[in-house]
């Protein structure tokens, strides 16, 4: 792990404070006039802004979560157990501290500058359940690492828990730099509540990896039983292309062997069934502990897989404000369309007599109420909420005690997620594109996208591209992405050649990757730089190359 440049703690801090600010002022005030809480998620705190990047790992029982943070951490934590048998019983924040020490989870739910008052609404029963694991350790600085139970089988050992698993899982996730998906090259099968864990997990793709542990205790016999075990349980062979796209472009630095591209198919086979997405999920592959590999076949992959996983660890911290950034705005965007929701249900209550029987009419319709509300304000059907859960929570409700629908303070948020919050991301100090870590100048994992020049600005720019009003197809018209590119400090003559530039296929709109090219050339142009004629090849998007 690595220490936080100054400047780019500068900046993160300037971002972190001035979203707390927007998020207390405007966003907040929302939330709680239309009960948001009681739907979604807690209310947000200081605290909430103010932690430190958070890694979550998650997985069946013994497939090596807390060996691997010990192996990342390079010594044993308070408390951690390994062994054969289920042996993690609780979640585990494994935090930095001056001395060891264990916390209980009721002290860290009260502490107001931990980021735990939210899991005080899972009771008693799960606090007993949770705690903090406390050491100096120098990896622990600007990091907080989330050990949780293993996932076994079966509804009786689900019940006697005394606490909602998904939920709590869910709740991690959501306040998460990064989820941890590991899997035993062993056990490749996805239980019935591990599944369901996987599925609440939608909505943070983005921050998803999977890891295939002890991948060398699996030589190439066993392996291939494992993926003719996948093959007849899966039954499809969908993911061959995305086995294609992940090893594409890298056997000239190393090359796969056949097992190992079996287990790497077995595996996203599993996980095609449940993520439901067509995106390629990135798999690291190989054994995260301290002892020496039993097979010895994947060695040289297993040590590349080993680099670029450390690579995306080390660079959380660094990459913890637009994190912040994103999801604040993905909660304001579902805010939004709560408070409509909500609004909406109001209105269409009788005054007097019928309430009863209209609100469960609405509730049974609520699938037009949601096209209707979409309609009506042009919102993106990926900003609603899942449709029988909304349900479920109405039918706790009664509608006419709704609050009616507040055109000012919608427009207050629309405000901020159009202008101050792109405002505020130009407070970070911008990467320099000839400036590469060094153990990424030899990932052997490179692909088309990793070779686009804005890549390692993308995340930052979809943050902002996150605020804009997206239509169907995803793309922000000239109107939407005007207050952005205005930030920037271009002026009108030079914006409208980097959008000639930008707008790739000329239908007058951008995705993200084109929002994203227009934002690199409008700073290239304030940092002196003249733009192209016509772009380079390693600037067109990635989506757009043949």
């Amino acid at each position: 792990m690595t220490t936080v440049p100054d400047d780019i703690a500068h900046g993160s801090k300037a971002v972190t404070e001035g979203l707390k600010k927007m998020y207390m002022s405007k966003i907040k005030p929302l939330e709680k006039k239309y009960a948001f809480d009681e739907f979604h998620s807690p209310l947000l705190s200081e605290a909430d802004f103010d932690a430190k990047p958070t890694i979550l790992m998650i997985g069946q029982y013994s497939v090596g979560k807390t060996s691997f943070i010990e192996y990342l951490l390079g010594e044993k934590f308070p408390g951690s157990r390994v062994g054969p048998e289920p042996t993690t019983d609780r979640f585990c924040a494994v935090m930095y501290g001056e001395e060891e020490r264990i916390v209980p989870g009721n002290a860290l739910a009260v502490s107001p500058d931990l980021p735990y008052g939210g899991l005080s609404m899972f009771g008693t029963s799960f606090l007993n359940k949770f705690e903090a694991s406390q050491l100096p350790c120098k990896q622990l600085e600007h990091m907080t690492v989330i050990d949780t139970p293993g996932i076994l089988s079966g509804e009786k050992q689900r019940i006697s828990r005394g606490y909602d698993f998904v939920q709590v899982s869910k709740w991690f996730a959501e306040r998460a730099d990064m989820i941890l998906l590991l899997f035993d090259a062993h056990k490749l099968d996805i239980s019935d509540e591990f599944q369901r864990v996987i599925e609440v997990l939608k909505g943070h793709d983005d921050k998803i990896r999977c890891v295939l542990n002890k991948s060398d205790q699996i030589d190439q016999q066993k392996l291939m039983r494992v993926y003719v075990f996948q093959f007849e349980s899966c039954g499809r062979l969908a993911c061959e292309d995305d086995k294609a796209t992940h090893a594409q472009g890298r056997t000239d630095h190393v090359t796969w062997s056949p097992s190992a591209q079996n287990m790497y198919g077995a595996l996203m086979w599993s996980m095609g069934k449940v993520m439901k997405t067509p995106e390629v999920m990135r798999v690291y592959i190989g054994s995260f502990w301290d002892q020496p590999l039993m097979f010895s076949d994947n060695a040289a992959l297993f040590e590349k897989e080993r680099n670029d996983l450390m690579s995306e660890l080390r660079k959380l911290p660094s990459n913890a404000a637009v994190r912040k950034v994103n999801e604040l705005v993905k909660r304001t965007r579902l805010a939004k369309v709560h408070a409509y929701l909500i609004g909406h249900l109001k209105e269409q209550m009788p005054m007097m007599m019928g309430k009863e029987k209209k609100q469960a009419e609405l509730i049974a319709t609520l699938g037009s109420v949601f096209r209707e509300v979409q309609k009506k304000y042009n919102l993106p059907p990926g900003d609603f909420p899942n449709l029988e859960d909304f349900q479920k929570k109405l039918e706790e409700r009664k509608f006419d005690l709704f609050n009616k629908l507040n055109v000012k303070m919608i427009q207050d948020v629309e405000e901020l997620m159009a202008r101050d919050i792109p405002k505020l991301m130009m407070a970070l100090p911008k990467k320099d594109s000839s400036r590469t870590d060094s153990k990424d100048a030899i990932n052997p994992f490179l692909s088309k996208t990793m070779d686009w020049i804005v890549h390692p600005f993308k995340d930052e720019y979809d943050a902002i591209f996150r605020t804009l009003t997206v239509n169907s197809m995803g793309e922000a018209s000239g109107m939407a992405c005007m207050t952005p590119l205005l930030a920037t400090g271009c002026s009108q003559e030079q914006l409208k050649v980097i959008w000639d530039l930008a707008d790739v296929d000329k239908d007058g709109c951008l995705d993200s990757e084109e929002f994203a090219l227009a934002m690199y050339l409008a700073h290239q142009v304030k940092d002196g730089k003249e733009l192209p004629a016509k772009l380079d090849e390693n600037m067109i998007p990635p989506g757009f190359k043949r």
